[in-house]
C-alpha cells in the first residue's frame, strides 16, 4: 500500500434490523441508501461515486455479523459541519445505533 492511497477502502456495519439501522442512518445523514438481498445477506449501501478513489460501506444483516460496541471504531464523514446531524457543534462525537454498535462521525468544523 501506497501512502496516497486510503488505508480503508470498504466497511460493514452489523446489524440485527436492516429497515431500522437504514432509517436511522437516513435520517442523521439525509441520504437514501439503497438496499439489496445479497444472497441472504440483507445489504444497505451509503451513497458513493466512483469505488476506485472513494472508501464504500454499508449495513449488514446476516447471522455471521453480530452488532457489538466492542471493537473497531468508524468514523463516519459528518462534513461539511458536524453540527448539523448532531444538533450541536463539534469535531467528534461517538454514539451507538439502533443496533449497539459504538459509531463515530468527524467533521472539519
Amino acid at each position: 500500500m501506497k501512502s496516497t492511497e486510503n488505508v480503508l477502502n470498504w466497511f460493514e456495519i452489523a446489524v440485527n434490523d436492516i429497515a431500522r439501522a437504514k432509517k436511522f442512518y437516513d435520517t442523521v445523514f439525509d441520504i437514501e441508501m439503497q438496499q439489496m438481498d445479497m444472497n441472504g445477506m440483507l445489504m444497505a449501501f451509503f451513497p458513493m461515486e466512483n469505488m476506485s478513489t472513494n472508501v464504500g460501506g454499508g449495513l449488514v444483516q446476516h447471522e455471521m455479523y453480530k452488532p457489538s460496541a466492542d471493537g473497531a471504531i468508524i468514523y463516519l464523514n459528518g462534513n461539511p459541519d458536524l453540527a448539523i446531524p448532531l444538533e450541536e457543534i463539534g469535531y467528534m462525537a461517538f454514539f451507538k445505533d439502533t443496533e449497539g454498535n459504538k459509531v463515530a462521525m468527524h467533521s472539519n468544523k
